[in-house]
């Protein structure tokens, strides 16, 4: 069937796990979603030379930009740099990546415990 014609869609429900990275650069609480994040992937990974293009870009792991220091998370679709108070997303497939506070709080809402 060939659309012609915009329609509608409603997000499905779902349920992911996050972190927020600390807004005021707290190092256990930074390296807390850095080890949430190295756990659940390839690992960690060497970033300049990918960062550089010397190598590629893994298909999933974490790493620190040593030239500011922010968390990096390499996905199939390439870097994904992390900034304080950013949100850590674990999607329904596994898959890690940043999400700004604003649109986090927009998207989604805390499951009761």
């Amino acid at each position: 069937m060939t659309m012609t014609e915009p329609r509608e869609f409603r997000k499905r429900p779902v349920v992911i796990e996050a972190m927020q990275m600390p807004e005021d650069a707290d190092p256990p609480a930074s390296h807390a979603v850095y080890l949430w994040v190295e756990s659940n992937t390839a690992g960690s990974f060497e970033p300049l030379a990918v960062i550089e293009g010397r190598k590629a870009c893994p298909a999933s792991g974490v790493s620190l930009d040593p030239r500011d220091g922010r968390m990096i998370i390499s996905t199939l679709e390439g870097l994904h740099w992390v900034d304080l108070g950013d949100w850590v997303i674990r999607g329904v497939a596994g898959e890690f990546y940043p999400c700004k506070p604003d649109i986090f709080a927009a998207t989604y809402d805390a499951v009761p415990a």
